[in-house]
């Protein structure tokens, strides 16, 4: 019957073989760490955009301006301004046909330029404003329009899945709402709007404007008695 020193046996331990499939664990473990990161930055992201949509519509619920729910969102009033002709508008819109804001003369139209499809928070600021359409109303308001920079059969689709009847036109070169300077509240660069809201009246002179989306808080949803309570304490050369 044959020995096995301790030598031998401490040799043979030192060349047992790797179990099997190791070394491919860890290339797949290289190859995911990339992925894994860029998915935490995603989540990060999606997490902040999150947190700035509950605190801007977080603010205030019912009552009017005596109730200083006026000027709780940080706002500025860009250019053109109150007493200022409205630039024109002549763009595709999701209700067809072409958009032309002078056909609307005699009327007060409410523009809400904003950012678009990705954009939740503008949708649901549609929504609010038609179930309550009736309170603009009351403040002489005629019509609503909304302008972003999709593409006009992008938007089609969105307005059917959220039901909305507001026709939204479709500025995807950017050209109407740069006159406006829509797009200079955005976070998302020149290319897009931010959230500006601007009335327009009966004499196409711009009556009031508020320009939300500006830094550093980047507001993107208004609730509607804020908007309103806005509305009511109007600006110099536009109140309402």
């Amino acid at each position: 019957m044959s020995t096995v020193t301790r030598k031998q046996v401490k040799s043979t331990a030192g060349t047992r073989p790797r179990p099997p499939g190791s070394v491919a664990a860890r290339r797949r473990q290289r190859r995911l760490r990339p992925l894994l990161i860029a998915v935490g930055v995603v989540a990060v992201a999606i997490i902040a955009l999150g947190a700035i949509y509950v605190r801007s519509t977080s603010g205030g619920s019912g009552g009017a301006a005596g109730d200083g729910l006026a000027g709780r969102y940080a706002f500025q009033v860009g250019n053109p301004g109150p007493g200022k002709p409205a630039p024109p508008i002549k763009l595709p819109s999701t209700a067809g046909g072409m958009f032309d804001l002078a056909s609307l003369r005699g009327q007060t139209v409410l523009l809400y330029f904003q950012e678009g499809i990705m954009c939740q928070p503008c949708w649901d600021q549609l929504q609010a404003i038609e179930a309550t359409w009736s309170e603009f109303q009351a403040l002489g308001i005629d019509r609503i329009v909304s302008i972003t920079t999709d593409p006009l059969d992008a938007l089609k689709q969105k307005v059917a899945l959220e039901q909305l009847t507001t026709p939204i036109l479709s500025d995807p070169g950017v050209g109407v709402s740069k006159t406006y300077e829509a797009n200079k509240y955005g976070m998302m660069g020149m290319g897009m709007n931010g959230h500006s809201f601007v009335v327009v009246g009966k004499d196409g002179v711009i009556e009031w404007r508020r320009d939300y989306g500006g830094e550093p808080k980047y507001t993107m949803y208004v609730p509607v008695p804020n908007l309103l309570a806005d509305l009511r304490a109007g600006d110099a050369g536009g109140a309402r």
